[in-house]
């Protein structure tokens, strides 16, 4: 039959010293761990905040670099079209005007391309050490060659050491043997190249190599260099390169083949109405993240319940209205100077940026501000684009997202917020222990006492029991 005394429980006493010491200790403990819980739960709140928070402005702040970019402009005023791409593209900036322009191409620039005499040897052909020297356009390139060189070694020197000159060089191997052969990206008449400097290498890039070539005979492959030659309205133009920007103001033509083609130029209407409002859903994503990242959740009678990770917290706010100032700068034009010109327009009540398509598409049309947006968000030259709202905006939220700025440092204090937690949690982890140990103990020492004291009462009892029986007898 099992004991009717739990192993928790006193044998002297009968006490459930167990769940004594458990109430005691468990009534010490409470309010210590309440308040570490809850700074525990506040202070992960916070670190997750500031996570998603960076992120957001990181996420914004790549947003503003792509609309922000030199090499693929976002907001220019006018577009130009191609009627023929196969045969050139267009692109246009600020500056264009309206218009047709009717395009013929007759011959695209071309680089320099030459040959030295041919080598029977092949690509291990020796060639003597000294400097080679490749001239073009007045400018003389050295390459050092050195001894025990081979056709193949020369070829490598020369593209180790004039890559970034836009110059390089192959072994072209015909009837007659290997041959070195160069060429430059540089097109245009006068832009052909010669080689001087080393025996058998020796190329006078201004005469044309007979064709076909005979062993001993080097030059220029085809063609000397040339410029291209167009035709704009009946004007005739020639350019080094076949990109040509200062034919047509505010046009820059890329040339692709020879042909005719018609390129019309056109307020930017669409690209302009997509970027901006690329820029709004940008804007409008970065404002709801903080909302949220702000706002306590209400219960049905509206009163806050649960609190956000940034609830009562003057870091949004600050970012919030840095953010509403560099968006409520005037811009540097005076025709276009704020974004509710262009229909873009801040809600009261929610803090994100609303698109009237009305109004933008009146200010393209009536007001003629096309040309002007670019300078709007990206700024003039004169000032390096530091005047336009996409800086601004840049310049607003760097003090908050840059390593070791604002949200880094309110990371590094929650992170040690959170160590201190830690000790604190095992301080009173131990601290437990020891009292559970401690009153155990006592409790068993209790209870040992008390059970003395119960022998001496029994045998006391039994002594008198046994008395009074004698006296009885």
């Amino acid at each position: 039959m099992a004991s009717p005394i739990s192993t928790s429980t006193g044998l002297g006493s009968g006490l459930n010293i167990s769940s004594i010491v458990d109430a005691l200790v468990g009534a010490d403990k409470s309010a210590k761990q309440s308040q570490i819980d809850t700074q525990t739960k506040s202070n992960t709140l916070k670190l997750s905040g500031v996570g998603s928070l960076k992120s957001a402005l990181t996420a914004f702040q790549t947003a503003l670099t792509n609309l922000n970019s030199t090499t693929t402009p976002q907001f220019p005023g006018f577009s130009a079209t191609s009627g023929t791409p196969s045969t050139l593209t267009a692109t246009t900036d600020n500056t264009a005007v309206a218009g047709t322009y009717s395009i013929s191409v007759t011959n695209l620039a071309t680089g320099s391309k030459v040959a030295s005499a041919s080598f029977a040897g092949g690509a291990t052909s020796a060639i003597p050490s000294g400097t080679l020297t490749i001239s073009q356009n007045g400018t003389n390139y050295n390459v050092t060659i050195p001894a025990n060189a081979t056709l193949q070694t020369t070829r490598d020197a020369i593209n180790s050491t004039l890559s970034a000159n836009g110059i390089s060089a192959n072994i072209v191997t015909d009837s007659n043997g290997s041959r070195l052969v160069l060429g430059s990206t540089t097109t245009g008449a006068g832009s052909d190249l010669s080689v001087s400097g080393i025996a058998g290498l020796a190329i006078d890039g201004t005469q044309v190599m007979s064709n076909p070539p005979s062993a001993t005979s080097s030059g220029t492959v085809s063609a000397l260099a040339k410029d291209a030659n167009l035709s704009i309205d009946g004007l005739t133009v020639t350019s080094k390169t076949n990109t040509v920007s200062s034919a047509v103001s505010g046009l820059t033509l890329n040339l692709v083949a020879a042909g005719s083609s018609t390129v019309t130029v056109g307020t930017n209407t669409t690209g302009l109405q997509t970027s901006i409002q690329t820029f709004v859903s940008a804007y409008n994503t970065l404002m709801q993240t903080v909302n949220t990242l702000s706002t306590a959740t209400l219960d049905a009678n509206g009163k806050p319940t649960v609190s956000a990770a940034f609830t009562g917290d003057s870091l949004p706010r600050s970012l919030i209205a840095d953010i509403r100032g560099a968006l409520t700068t005037p811009g540097a034009s005076s025709g276009l100077a704020v974004l509710s010109q262009l229909g873009v327009a801040t809600d009261q009540t929610t803090g994100q940026l609303n698109f009237n398509s009305a109004t933008f598409t009146r200010a393209m049309t009536t007001d003629g501000l096309s040309g002007q947006v670019q300078t709007l968000f990206t700024g003039t030259t004169a000032n390096s684009g530091a005047d336009g709202l996409l800086a601004r905006m840049t310049k607003a939220i760097d003090p908050y997202v840059k390593t070791g700025g604002l949200l880094d440092q309110r990371s590094t204090s929650l992170k040690t917020q959170s160590t201190d937690l830690t000790n604190q949690q095992a301080a009173l982890d131990l601290h437990v222990t020891n009292l559970t140990a401690t009153l155990t103990a006592k409790y068993n020492a209790m209870d040992l006492v008390v059970g003395q004291l119960k022998q001496t009462a029994t045998s006391i009892t039994s002594f008198f029991t046994s008395l009074n029986a004698q006296k009885s007898g």
